[in-house]
């Protein structure tokens, strides 16, 4: 019963956010409370709901942070020479600027946080997707598949997880998955390429010199097919569309952007903005190395890292008190959208965990796979870590399903450390997945509607992780 239920709940969350019949911090909450009291345990809602918030609370409180440290160093200006010096290669052709988004996104994930990896790259090429009209959701959907490659890094998450959880070496599992990973790399970047011939062929190009040129419009963050008429929008600006008439599925998001519209998106190429601090322009960028360097080495926890850094940055940056409240009210209403998105997946995770919903789910699966499957159990791990890990958090996944399946494995000769290469997977299609935080900054900061992202990034990302689990197996890696 509780796996049928567990199976309805996300569906039933899935579908509302993706027809937009509710908001995603609604559906977070209201549907796993309904689901707990269809199972009868509605009285332990609050121990679950509180267990969940306790389990994420470190989680917000780095995104909180992370977006004021981040929002600091794009008002004062580090990332304007990146905008510029991208535009400059990019010719104003989209296809260049979708590539260059995959390895942007792709560089800035070794520092193995997809929080700041997002933050950095839609920093970055949110501006350039606006001045041309690109699709915003070709952005996210490039830069999360990306990430999901490079969060196999053993400093990512998901390896150190795997070898903890069945006691092995990370090098171990991660130097021979090394060729399949940089298959799944290309294939990013072959994707960006395709995406990026299709935006070009809806707008067509312009000089750099249009390009700067042209005038921000209101616009809709749209995941449709773009139509006609692109390149006469884009010469002519009508205002009729998006940055993001994109390649996918044809639906329109809701929310026009012309709300408030106060040059947030073009400050990153506006060269005369009062918080530019370019006498501090080497002082904020080796603070920034500094931050990740200290996070990849982890010299301290991550949210701290951020709270000093944001102290440090604003003090340094804006030291006068008006001006330092100024910067946390401009930056206020991303950190509400992404901390509140998270205290409310805290209620779906703790439902689906404390409920005993995800442990029913798990059982049934394996439960599911023929003894026949027993010597081939590495790409059975491989294909379910797709939907696995999708509709589990990566906890969940390591240290909860995957010792069934190596055990399962290990009784028809399948070594552990295969079935854990094997489990890697998944990852590409994760970093979509409702239960990571990180994917809240991503579409909060690009505008874009979370089903719109759902609806077009998933089946590029089940694409780019069965290329990774082919060329394992092509390699003999699993």
């Amino acid at each position: 019963m509780l796996t049928i239920l567990g199976f309805a709940m996300i569906a039933t969350f899935l579908v509302l956010i993706m027809t937009k019949k509710m908001s995603p911090i609604a559906a977070l909450v209201l549907i796993p409370a309904l689901f707990c009291v269809a199972v009868g345990q509605g009285a332990q809602l609050g121990d679950y709901v509180i267990e969940g918030v306790g389990n994420l609370a470190p989680t917000a409180a780095m995104l909180m942070f992370a977006i004021v440290y981040f929002g600091v160093m794009i008002d004062v200006g580090l990332f304007d020479p990146i905008v510029r010096g991208i535009l400059k290669f990019c010719q104003a052709d989209p296809m260049r600027i979708v590539v260059g988004t995959a390895v942007l996104a792709a560089i800035v994930s070794l520092d193995g946080d997809g929080s700041t990896t997002f933050m950095i790259t839609v920093s970055a090429m949110y501006p350039l997707y606006k001045r041309l009209k690109m699709s915003l959701v070709v952005m996210t959907g490039v830069a999360a598949t990306a990430n999901g490659v490079m969060n196999t890094l053993p400093w990512g998450g998901p390896t150190a997880r795997a070898a903890t959880a069945l006691k092995l070496d990370a090098s171990e599992i991660f130097v021979p998955m090394i060729p399949a990973l940089a298959m799944g790399l290309l294939a990013v970047f072959v994707l960006a390429y395709v995406l990026g011939i299709r935006e070009r062929k809806r707008l067509g190009m312009l000089t750099l010199d249009e390009a700067l040129a042209r005038e921000p419009e209101p616009e809709t963050v749209s995941a449709g097919t773009g139509g006609t008429g692109g390149k006469d929008r884009l010469r002519k600006g009508t205002g009729a569309s998006a940055g993001a008439t994109g390649t996918g599925s044809g639906t329109s998001a809701s929310g026009t952007e012309n709300e408030d519209e106060d040059d947030d998106e073009f400050q990153g190429l506006d060269p005369n903005r009062p918080t530019l601090r370019p006498k501090l322009y080497w002082f904020n960028a080796g603070l920034t190395a500094a931050l990740l360097t200290a996070m990849i080495m982890e010299l301290l926890p991550i949210p701290v890292l951020f709270l000093l850094g944001a102290a440090l940055a604003l003090t340094v940056n804006f030291p006068h008190m008006p001006d330092q409240r100024a910067r946390i009210a401009a930056h206020a209403d991303n950190v509400l959208n992404v901390s509140g998105m998270v205290f409310a997946a805290a209620v779906f995770t703790g439902v689906l965990t404390g409920t005993g919903m995800v442990e029913h789910m798990a059982d049934w699966v394996v439960g599911t796979v023929p003894d026949a499957m027993g010597p081939h159990m590495a790409i059975v791990t491989g294909l379910l870590s797709l939907p696995l890990t999708y509709f589990m958090s990566n906890d969940g996944f390591y240290f909860g399903v995957l010792p069934v399946l190596a055990e399962a494995g290990a009784a028809h000769g399948v070594s552990p450390v295969e079935i854990a290469r094997a489990s890697l997977a998944g990852q590409a299609l994760h970093m979509s997945s409702p239960l990571v935080p990180a994917v809240y900054v991503l579409v909060g900061m690009a505008k874009v509607e979370f089903g719109d992202h759902t609806r077009f990034t998933v089946k590029w990302a089940v694409l780019t992780s069965l290329v990774v689990l082919a060329a394992g197996i092509l390699f003999g890696i699993m």
